[in-house]
């Protein structure tokens, strides 16, 4: 467990339930030292990002709660920028806009991306920043997969603060079906 994902998960509430069960020992150590890892994208995360055809968003609205939401595309769709950055086209969907709209309210996200044939998850806390069509239709377009029919209308760029190999016990074995 890298220490970026140390820093925002290991709360004090957190913390309690380990010492609470035994662990909090185990787990403190990551907070140890003046390094800041995990919170760069790797080329291990990078192959990984460029291969989901589909992962889950979790923003807050103004009033606190959270919102998650699954977004796809054809494998991929998610393309990596540089080691902190990455982004996807936002495509026309139920027009409710509430990623959206909190993303404007508050930049931080989290996004788990399953692998379900290799039974993998990544864990990712991040900033993101939208850029609309009209500020960038090049970047937004270029972000576009080739001869997928869908209707982008704005880019979102993550800026990875934390990433992290989630455990795989428990994750369904499944196999994506080509569209």
């Amino acid at each position: 467990m890298p220490k970026a994902f140390a820093q925002i998960a290991l709360t004090p509430a957190a913390q309690s339930f380990q010492d609470h069960y035994g662990t909090k020992a185990a787990y403190a150590t990551l907070l140890e030292g003046e390094e800041l890892t995990g919170h760069q994208i790797e080329p291990d995360h990078a192959a990984f990002i460029s291969r989901m055809d589909g992962f889950y968003l979790s923003t807050l609205s103004q009033t606190g709660w959270p919102y998650v939401q699954f977004k796809g595309g054809p494998r991929g769709f998610l393309k990596v920028l540089d080691d902190q950055h990455f982004a996807y086209a936002d495509y026309r969907g139920n027009r409710q806009y509430l990623s959206a709209g909190n993303i404007s309210h508050n930049a931080r996200v989290s996004l788990i991306l399953v692998d379900y044939e290799t039974q993998q998850r990544l864990k990712i806390w991040g900033e993101a920043q939208i850029t609309s069509l009209e500020e960038d239709r090049e970047f937004v377009m270029d972000l576009m997969p080739e001869n997928y029919k869908a209707d982008p209308e704005r880019a979102i760029t993550i800026k990875t603060k934390a990433l992290e190999w989630d455990c795989p016990r428990h994750i369904p074995k499944r196999a994506s079906v080509a569209l």
